[in-house]
């Protein structure tokens, strides 16, 4: 495993003690199969305003070149992948990318996968026009160098897609007691709430980086809407970032 400062080895394995597990939509990912298609809709609604591209096309994010950071076993990976887009995706457990990879060879998918930290893929000079970090900020050990790796990674006037918890009480209560405890939609131990970021530290994080954030979206649930994106950021929230030409 990489000893470069934003991996938390501990972390790495918790999650890739999971991988097995990642494409079961009924399994210790069924909260991330339940937001994916919310996640998906952002992203490329974020990718067509900001890249100008065609909103009736098949393959809208063809063209673009595509980075899934934190990508897991490929939910988010592959969806950028049929939108067109070259998508390469890291990620700090080796497990995660096996599983990764041998589901997009099932689907017939051409995804460059690579166990990774972003400090090392930075390292090699590689940039990318679009950059996805889901789920991922709040796991990071070397926050200042895993910002940093991103903003080098991503060409100028790239687009930079954040999700991640909110730090509320509110958060607290629908992530860990709920989700980790209670309904047990998240392995439990998956968060440690007080590594949650703000909307306000996320912008601050990423200014300082170098990257030009916009404004947060919230994700949240409702009765008989499900999972929706909206104004209220109080559990859940997205945050774009540009990187100045």
């Amino acid at each position: 495993m990489s000893q470069a400062a934003s991996i938390n080895p501990d972390e790495a394995a918790f999650f890739g003690k999971l991988a097995a597990d990642w494409w079961n939509p009924k399994g210790t990912s069924a909260m991330l199969h339940r937001i994916t298609p919310v996640r998906v809709a952002h992203i490329r609604a974020q990718a067509l305003a900001h890249f100008g591209l065609d909103a009736k096309s098949r393959r809208p994010l063809a063209g673009l070149s595509a980075l899934d950071v934190g990508c897991g076993a490929g939910l988010m990976a592959e969806p950028l992948a049929r939108m067109g887009a070259a998508t390469s995706a890291i990620d700090a457990a080796p497990e995660n990318i096996a599983a990764a990879q041998d589901h997009a060879q099932g689907q017939g998918l051409a995804i460059d996968y690579q166990c990774i930290a972003v400090e090392d893929l930075a390292a090699q000079a590689k940039q990318f026009d679009l950059i996805t970090c889901l789920e991922v900020v709040e796991h990071v050990a070397g926050r200042d160098a895993f910002f940093a790796a991103i903003a080098h990674l991503l060409k100028p006037g790239g687009l930079a897609v954040f999700s991640t918890p909110n730090r509320t009480a509110a958060s607290w209560a629908v992530v860990i007691a709920g989700a980790e405890y209670i309904t047990r939609s998240i392995p439990r131990g998956a968060h440690d709430w007080n590594r949650f970021f703000t909307p306000a530290e996320l912008a601050e994080a990423l200014t300082a980086a170098g990257l030009a954030p916009g404004e947060a979206a919230g994700l949240s649930w409702r009765p008989g809407q499900g999972f929706h994106i909206g104004a209220d950021v109080t559990v859940n929230y997205f945050l774009s970032a540009v990187k100045p030409d």
